[in-house]
């Protein structure tokens, strides 16, 4: 199915009937990855997910955004599909979408679930300050007047050794977009929430280390952490059943 958003056309899929829950999915994902989950819930549930511009099917935005665009979406998607006050789960990018509107008050959910989330930025090892600091002097050589026409192709070539897989892949609007999250940190406010919120993570997700989990865990008064061992950064789709047992007895669902 899809829909306009503020001249975008944006994809999402509905199941099931019910109180609502809302699936929001992480970086250059889309909600395919909530397939189990959905046919989880949706015999008890109004399941509900979209795919955020610049992924899978839906169109992707003009300029760059930050997180406040992000959520602002999300309350537009959630008005004019008549979603008030879901259960609301968030997968990496999702869960820093969903942590943002829980803390701030734009939404008020009676659950949270949080796979694996964003949210916090992490601390880098000496590699990867010693990787940054080494773009950032090689971008600023490259882009001196006296060299800077003739040094485009370098540049690109710099960019994709140093940068991440996720920027690599993306294109410019969502390359900037992608900076800007990244360097959004939320921990200040995470003492807002005050929906139970249940956290599930991977034993070995580089992405999103366990650590933000526990700081994250430390921050929502009432939050608990499950981490399914042995998985990395999709822990809910490496041990679907797994997951689905932990999140049907969050929920209540039998």
């Amino acid at each position: 199915m899809n829909i306009d958003i503020d001249g975008l056309n944006i994809e999402y899929t509905e199941e099931g009937s019910g109180a609502p829950v809302l699936l929001l999915h992480g970086w250059n994902s889309s909600f395919l990855v909530y397939r189990g989950i959905i046919n989880s819930l949706k015999n008890n549930y109004r399941v509900v997910a979209v795919n955020f511009p610049g992924c899978a099917g839906s169109d992707t935005m003009e300029t760059p955004w930050n997180l406040d665009d992000y959520c602002d979406f999300v309350l537009k998607f959630m008005k004019k599909l008549n979603i008030e006050n879901p259960i609301m789960f968030g997968h990496s990018h999702g869960g820093r979408v969903t942590l943002k509107m829980a803390a701030t008050g734009m939404v008020n959910p009676p659950k949270i679930v949080l796979l694996d989330s964003a949210g916090l930025i992490p601390k880098k090892s000496l590699k990867q300050k010693f990787r940054a600091k080494s773009f950032k002097i090689i971008k600023w050589g490259l882009t001196l007047p006296v060299i800077k026409n003739y040094s485009d192709g370098l540049l690109q070539k710099a960019r994709n050794y140093y940068g991440s897989a996720d920027y690599n892949a993306a294109p410019e609007v969502l390359r900037k977009t992608l900076v800007s999250l990244v360097n959004t940190d939320l921990r200040d406010i995470l003492h807002s929430i005050t929906a139970p919120t249940l956290l599930i993570w991977g034993e070995n997700d580089t992405a999103t280390p366990l650590s933000d989990a526990k700081i994250i865990e430390s921050k929502i008064k009432d939050s608990g952490l499950c981490v399914i061992k042995g998985t990395g950064h999709y822990s809910f789709c490496e041990r679907p059943f797994e997951a689905q047992a932990i999140i049907n007895s969050f929920l209540g669902v039998k």
